[in-house]
């Protein structure tokens, strides 16, 4: 039997390129590039699935091949709104992506990056290595404490539930919960946590906002100018989730005047590209999108997309189906 030819669009854990090569005629991207649109259009015009990452923009132009031998979109990450799903439909191409398994990774990070911005980790590391520091003193990088304040999780997702679990049961601190459905009564009492039905009502009383969004066009830039003049002069905010919730802009400009405490960002709007304002922000902390980079969640996530190619090509409907 002839194996199904795929092509894999960026370099995966090691364990998964083998393991995948045991039944599929694999094309692996050496070079490990962002294919472009040209490049994916050849793709689905050669290839009967394509492993995307975020990092691949498909928008309608990379898909428009009169021909196409694709017939799937195995998407390797959680969200898909680097994807054009309209036009993926039209043409018959399913996708699929790799939920619930960079929760607890990407929670620790952003627990990470509470700490870093809280405490001025950044600055300290770099007054080491530049050898400026001169010894211990009484007001040397004062930070703020994070144990016992009010951390505000929009969207309580996954990862916001982790975060909850991690930040109330290990840092004792209240949770304040926005999200667009009720949350059971039951969940919000496990993390001492409680419900505010607009971003208005959680940004004024929060020390720390932790950003969690769903995959929706309307959540775009939902953090502006007018939402951050709502924070606290020295609360601070968290973004693990998707790259366009912000308003870089906006939040330069509050970093710069002291509008909010600090920041901190493991994802960026136009990623790998970060606004040139953001990088003149002292008191913001920035990491390249590790939220799910631990060797376990990025085999996890691919040894899923094998699971839902499997389903796919033995004629079942892929268990993470999202198109």
């Amino acid at each position: 039997m002839v194996k199904p030819s795929i092509l894999v669009t960026r370099r995966w854990p090691l364990a998964v390129e083998q393991k995948m090569s045991e039944h599929y005629d694999v094309e692996l991207n050496r070079s490990d590039r962002p294919l472009t649109s040209a490049e994916f259009r050849d793709a689905i015009a050669t290839y009967d699935a394509v492993l995307p990452t975020t990092t691949d923009r498909i928008c309608a132009a990379s898909l428009d091949v009169p021909q196409a031998r694709t017939k799937i979109l195995a998407n390797y990450g959680v969200g898909f709104n680097h994807i054009d799903v309209s036009a993926a439909t039209e043409r018959g191409i399913a996708i699929t992506n790799t939920p619930d398994l960079v929760s607890e990774c990407t929670a620790d990070l952003a627990m990470t990056l509470m700490l870093m911005v809280a405490r001025r980790t950044r600055d300290g590391e770099r007054e080491l290595r530049s050898g400026d520091w001169d010894g211990w003193r009484p007001t040397h990088l004062l930070g703020t404490k994070v144990s016992g304040k009010v951390l505000g999780i929009v969207g309580f997702d996954r990862v916001g539930q982790e975060l909850a679990r991690r930040a109330h049961h290990g840092f004792g601190m209240d949770i304040v919960v926005c999200h667009p459905t009720p949350v059971e009564a039951s969940e919000l009492a496990h993390f001492g946590a409680r419900q505010v039905s607009a971003l208005e009502d959680l940004l004024p009383v929060c020390d720390f906002v932790s950003l969690h969004g769903a995959d929706a066009p309307e959540k775009r830039h939902m953090i502006n100018s007018i939402r951050l003049n709502l924070m606290r002069d020295d609360a601070f905010l968290i973004n693990t989730s998707r790259s366009d919730l912000i308003n870089e802009t906006a939040l330069a400009q509050a970093l710069m005047f002291d509008t909010i405490g600090g920041a901190a960002l493991d994802v960026f709007d136009g990623e790998p590209r970060v606004h040139r304002l953001l990088s003149q922000c002292d008191n913001l902390v920035m990491l390249p999108h590790l939220g799910s980079a631990t060797r376990e969640a990025r085999e996890a996530m691919g040894f899923r997309v094998l699971d839902n190619l499997n389903d796919f090509f033995e004629g079942s409907v892929p268990r993470d189906k999202v198109a």
